[in-house]
């Protein structure tokens, strides 16, 4: 049976907590321009800045800030990833990102208007979700 664990309720939650753990972890660099990186899956959401240069500077994920199983997939999420990415964006001093949007995810859309709303110039916003042209071929009919 083991120990039993006690979680304390705070007024602020657990995802707010989180929140102010990851944005202790700021990097030291300054850098103007980025880009944003966004994978939007049916069952996660990976948010990361990177410099011109493809350097990564900062990253979060639906997972990184406590939230389990399906809600990891929703838009609500994604937009609280947005809103961290942007924060930490604004410390290191990033003035314009490009965005760069990849899957077929429900949180697409929702992390590029929080992310807009915290006053970083978007330059462009790039979709590089690979699209089957064709797809594999049928199988042939059996032969009896």
């Amino acid at each position: 049976m083991g120990k039993k664990r006690i979680i304390k309720k705070s007024e602020q939650g657990s995802d707010q907590s989180l929140k102010e753990r990851s944005l202790g972890k700021i990097p030291k660099s300054k850098i103007s321009s980025g880009i944003l990186h966004i994978k939007a899956t049916y069952n996660n959401t990976f948010i990361s800045l990177t410099d011109k240069d493809g350097n990564l500077i900062t990253w979060s994920t639906s997972g990184s800030l406590g939230f389990k199983g399906a809600k990891k997939g929703t838009p609500f999420v994604a937009a609280k990833i947005a809103d961290l990415i942007g924060d930490k964006a604004k410390m290191i001093g990033v003035k314009d990102v490009d965005i760069v949007v990849n899957g077929v995810g429900s949180g697409r859309e929702s992390a590029i208007k929080v992310f807009a709303s915290k006053g970083i110039i978007i330059n462009l916003i790039k979709d590089i979700t690979p699209i089957p042209h064709n797809g594999p071929q049928p199988k042939k009919p059996r032969r009896v």
